[in-house]
């Protein structure tokens, strides 16, 4: 018993500690500092395996069909380049303030994996600002996107427009958000224009 006893007084132990850090505030949840590298690697193995076993089953379809990449061009374009770039176009907003960083999709692609592209598309993960599609998004609509994810890497920022151009723009069974246009009889709302402390302007 004095085994038992003793690594139950280690585990109360250790449980105070860890509050008391908890409740301390010691713990830096600004998005602005990077974890500690044991804390970073935890949570990178965490995830990893995480989503594999998740997304171990999934079967994958034919994903080369030209409309199903050109279906995801649109979508890819309304609801991921913010965060996830494309060709030709550099750091935006989003991606340089979250953390972790999304990764460059344009560059990386699904990294040859559709089935765990998939799975983190439909259910999002937690703290790290990737939403859970799947909620709003039925799966032939994420299959199109995965496809055209595949394709990224391939395309130049000519290729991304056209694509994006001939997509049938952003659609994925009546989940998505619509922003309202002008009542009848009204003009558009004015352009407004964001200026950044680095003279940078965006047009909304």
């Amino acid at each position: 018993m004095g085994v038992f006893k003793t690594l139950a007084v280690i585990g109360l132990v250790s449980a105070a500690i860890g509050a008391g850090v908890v409740y301390s505030g010691l713990i830096e949840v600004g998005a602005d500092v990077p974890h500690a590298a044991p804390v970073h690697a935890l949570l990178e193995t965490a995830r990893e395996r995480s989503i594999a076993v998740r997304a171990r089953d999934i079967q994958v379809p034919g994903l080369a069909d030209e409309a199903l990449v050109r279906n995801g061009a649109g979508n890819y374009d309304a609801m991921c380049v913010g965060c996830h770039l494309a060709p030709g176009l550099a750091e935006t907003e989003l991606s340089k303030g979250l953390y972790p960083a999304p990764p460059n999709l344009s560059k990386v692609g699904s990294g040859g994996e559709p089935a765990r592209a998939f799975w983190v598309i439909k259910h999002g993960i937690k703290a790290s600002g990737m939403p859970a599609w799947g909620r709003s998004m039925d799966d032939p609509y994420i299959w199109e996107l995965v496809a055209f994810v595949e394709r990224l890497p391939s395309l130049d920022a000519e290729g991304y427009r056209m694509l994006v151009e001939s997509s049938p723009g952003h659609r994925h069974g009546g989940g998505e958000s619509m922003s309202p246009g002008p009542a009848q009889g009204e003009a558009p709302p004015a352009q407004k224009v964001h200026i950044h402390g680095d003279g940078k302007r965006h047009v909304h």
